[in-house]
């Protein structure tokens, strides 16, 4: 087990440009961090080879393991033409991440914002053949590199742990699995212990976050919520601080006897290089306090 951070939790900082993508790497090496998921918000690699160079270079100075890249991805195209220019730019962060010499690599199927009429079974039922078409091109591609791709239960369509199964199973390729995150069930309004333990056999790497939860019928005023599909208040927390079971879903990950990367995302409100890297020692606390 390997506690790590996403680069999407320094975002902030990214997009401000006070760090760069070699600082979050540094950044996390001296903050106990053993390997680094890259998500290309805040700066971008597909188009800069030299950069993806001098990321993996920094990255083994440091000790610091590349474990995933995480992109943004839409087969539910209106025609063949747009669904093909999809696939073919995919493709090229596959060449990408393989230049990197990350393994795993992660890609929705449908576009992250969406109208709540496209947040529905109905529409997951409409659009299905194409995500797994779109799925089953990309796998197919990165198999040549020894790269798994994974659909995260991600994107206020595909997120409950029946839709991403039905996505893994109508693929059906040794290398496509799951990107397992703890805390995404709850935007489809899914109890993440029961997601959590229906998906983690079909894991290739997994994503620790936390919320705050408060139900529909109470406002909780000003900060940085959002809604869930049934209009269900979530805010980003620390992990540990917000009212996630971590705890229990850290003793079902061990218990299931995976043994990989635990990655940490931070969307709270709070700084966040304080929220990261309190996130991270509390994994490594719990996962050592749980049996």
């Amino acid at each position: 087990m390997k506690v790590g951070l996403s680069t999407y939790s320094l975002v902030r900082e990214l997009r401000a440009e006070t760090m760069t993508v070699l600082d979050v790497i540094q950044w996390i090496a001296d903050n106990g961090g053993e390997h680094m998921e890259i998500v290309p918000y805040g700066f971008t690699v597909v188009d800069q080879e030299e950069l993806a160079d001098q990321i993996r270079e920094k990255a083994a100075s440091l000790g610091i393991e590349l474990s995933a890249y995480s992109l943004p991805a839409n087969f539910v195209q209106e025609t063949e033409e747009a669904f093909a220019e999809e696939v073919e730019r995919i493709k090229k962060h596959v060449d990408i991440v393989n230049r990197l010499g990350i393994k795993i690599m992660r890609h929705d199927v449908t576009a992250f914002t969406l109208k709540p009429e496209e947040m529905t079974i109905h529409y997951f039922e409409e659009h299905y053949e194409k995500m797994v078409k779109g799925s089953q091109l990309i796998a197919d591609y990165a198999a040549q590199y020894g790269i798994t791709t994974t659909i995260e239960n991600h994107g206020f369509n595909v997120q409950a742990s029946d839709r991403v199964q039905r996505v893994l199973h109508g693929v059906n390729r040794d290398n496509f699995k799951t990107t397992l995150d703890v805390g995404n069930f709850l935007c489809m309004d899914e109890d993440p212990l029961v997601g959590v333990k229906r998906n983690l056999p079909y894991a290739a790497t997994v994503h620790l976050k936390d919320f705050y939860i408060r139900p529909y019928y109470e406002n909780p005023g000003g900060g940085e919520w959002f809604r869930t599909v049934n209009e269900n208040y979530l805010r980003g927390a620390i992990v540990g601080h917000g009212d996630l079971n971590i705890r229990e879903i850290l003793r079902l990950v061990k218990g299931s006897g995976y043994d990989g990367y635990l990655t940490v995302e931070f969307e709270g409100m709070e700084d966040c290089k304080v929220g990261s890297k309190i996130g991270m020692d509390n994994v490594r606390r719990l996962w050592n306090e749980v049996q």
